[in-house]
């Protein structure tokens, strides 16, 4: 991956580079991503759809925005030559570390002389040409994206964790069950389900969630 020798040299008023002849004469390109394989790329991919990029310039990862060490990533920048502008959903797509986010963005605009459009922050476009004020204030609103991008994936792990914290105390239980708590589960289910209650009674009897009832009745391939 190509690196700058300064990450405090960011954004817009750093961008212009000799031979504005190359602006807008390369090609396009579009990039997507979401943190996991299970979520959906469709929107992103339907706004580059009614762009003019070529399906085999549109480069997608499933992978974790923390960092840019991903598979497509890497071959896109490689692809990418000078006049070549690259359309992004938005900065959270780009990348989810405020740092790296804001490097990247030096080495694709400074080092590969590629520009950069952001189609949910349209002041977001290296396309333009701006005066002094103006590149200031994209400068100042990359910089709080970028923050914004990383702020928010911390507030979700914290939110997860919260989450998985406030499951257990009510008796969920993570993993796979251990054998004796299934044994001991088995016998008083059997018990409670032949006085007539339902499963959400039963978990309360038992102390646990319904998550985890479900999941011990599962363990035991029951038909319940």
């Amino acid at each position: 991956m190509d690196k700058i020798t300064s990450t405090s040299e960011f954004a817009f008023s750093t961008t212009r580079w000799e031979g504005d002849a190359l602006r807008n004469k390369g090609e396009s390109y579009g990039y997507g991503r979401v943190s996991t394989k299970q979520q959906n790329l469709d929107r992103q991919l339907v706004q580059f759809a009614i762009l003019p990029i070529k399906e085999s310039n549109i480069f997608v990862d499933k992978e974790n925005g923390s960092t840019f060490n991903r598979t497509n990533y890497k071959k896109l920048v490689k692809r990418l030559k000078p006049g070549d502008t690259l359309y992004i959903h938005s900065i959270y797509r780009l990348g989810r570390n405020y740092d790296e986010i804001l490097e990247q963005w030096s080495v694709l605009t400074r080092v590969k002389k590629v520009n950069i459009v952001v189609l949910n922050m349209p002041i977001l476009d290296t396309r333009l040409e701006r005066d002094l004020m103006e590149r200031f204030l994209c400068d100042v609103i990359l910089h709080i994206q970028a923050f914004a991008a990383e702020n928010d994936k911390n507030n979700i792990k914290v939110s997860q964790a919260e989450g998985i914290a406030s499951a257990r105390e009510k008796g969920v239980v993570f993993g796979r069950p251990r054998k004796s708590d299934i044994d001991g589960f088995k016998q008083r289910y059997e018990e409670l389900k032949e006085q007539g209650l339902k499963n959400d009674e039963i978990a309360k009897k038992l102390g646990i969630g319904i998550s985890t009832l479900y999941r011990y009745l599962r363990e035991l391939n029951t038909k319940y």
